[in-house]
């Protein structure tokens, strides 16, 4: 009988049991899933912790601005004898709203004079922390160049091509730069270009980043030959075009590895001025040679080498409520081989004013 009341009770609070095990478990997934979210939210804070004593931490979450950028570009190709061009547009402007939430950026902006024209794109995306920096870009060039130099060997005066519209280039890069802060908690990057944090106290870093770029430039020979040919009456221009320069398209990848160093300058309560300049070692291989074959180390070249750079400036006035300023980047980058050489400089020149929302 007491063997049955055994059975008999332990059947009975089997369920419970059961039921008490299910409550257990259903409590410790939430719990470790809880401690999953939380380990990622402290580091993900590491990312914008700072020495208050240097810099103010930002206190809204929303930021709301409208921008000006006016466009930079220019292309220097030369050839291996020398003969070289020189292509630029005129600067563009354009105007946008832009919206940030803490660490992220976007916005769009509309090029006014090249409303009806899809040859003109642009695409930036940046995200800053103190501790990292990540920009995305996408550009590709309209068909509105001018002719800005040009050298076309010893005695010929090529003064008469300066300025002269060339709808026969078309240029694109994609990309991304990735960069670190060492003395992040000092040091604020988005004090200077993203508004997000208040520089107090003068301070600068260094910088280490890495990179990688798709290049592609196409050159129309024809069309060049012919405005030379148009505006030269030379008889020296008819054999001294060298056809080395005659090419349909470039692509080439660039894989890249920055050093830096930046300074941010408090001259006044509430004003910054920042600058920083970053050398790129960057190793460029066309992309035909990359697609073409499989890669080997013989086909490791030092003179894929070339110096490439990134150089920033930014004037802010930011009293944590609304921010005013300007800030200027610039890229170079160059490629060389033994027929053909180039040299491209892009950048951007931005206006804006704006106001931080929704306090935290």
């Amino acid at each position: 009988m007491y063997k049955k009341s055994i059975a008999i009770l332990f059947f009975l609070l089997c369920p419970v049991m059961l039921c008490a095990g299910e409550d257990s478990l259903s409590v410790e997934k939430p719990s470790r899933f809880k401690g999953i979210i939380k380990t990622v939210y402290h580091f993900i804070q590491e990312f914008s912790r700072v020495d208050t004593n240097f810099v103010e931490p930002q206190h809204y979450n929303f930021q709301a601005m409208l921008q000006s950028t006016s466009t930079y570009e220019f292309y220097r190709m030369k050839n291996k004898i020398g003969q070289s061009v020189s292509l630029a547009p005129e600067m563009n402007v354009r105007v946008g709203p832009y919206v940030g939430w803490r660490w992220i950026f976007l916005g769009y902006t509309f090029d006014f004079k090249h409303l009806s024209s899809n040859n003109k794109k642009e695409i930036d995306l940046s995200l800053y922390s103190n501790q990292i920096g990540f920009d995305v870009f996408l550009k590709n060039t309209g068909n509105d160049y001018k002719i800005r130099t040009m050298y076309l060997g010893e005695g010929i005066d090529a003064k008469a091509l300066k300025n002269i519209p060339f709808d026969g280039f078309k240029g694109s890069i994609s990309g991304f730069n990735l960069y670190y802060i060492f003395n992040h908690r000092k040091f604020s990057y988005p004090a200077a270009f993203s508004q997000s944090t208040v520089q107090r106290v003068s301070c600068g870093s260094w910088l280490a980043g890495v990179g990688y770029t798709r290049h592609s430039l196409q050159l129309d020979y024809e069309k060049l030959r012919n405005i030379v040919e148009e505006k030269i009456s030379n008889p020296m221009i008819k054999n001294g075009l060298d056809t080395t320069l005659v090419f349909s398209k470039v692509k080439y990848k660039d894989f890249s590895a920055s050093m830096g160093y930046a300074y941010n300058w408090v001259f006044a309560h509430n004003w910054l001025l920042a600058g920083s300049l970053s050398l790129a070692l960057g190793y460029k291989k066309s992309v035909g040679d990359l697609e073409s074959k499989s890669f080997s180390f013989r086909d490791f070249s030092f003179s894929n080498f070339n110096i490439d750079g990134v150089s920033r400036i930014g004037l802010v006035y930011n009293n944590t409520k609304w921010f005013a300023g300007m800030s200027a980047i610039f890229h170079t980058y160059n490629y060389k081989k033994d027929q053909f050489t180039s040299n491209n400089i892009f950048g951007n020149l931005n206006l804006y004013i704006g106001f931080n929302f929704m306090r935290r």
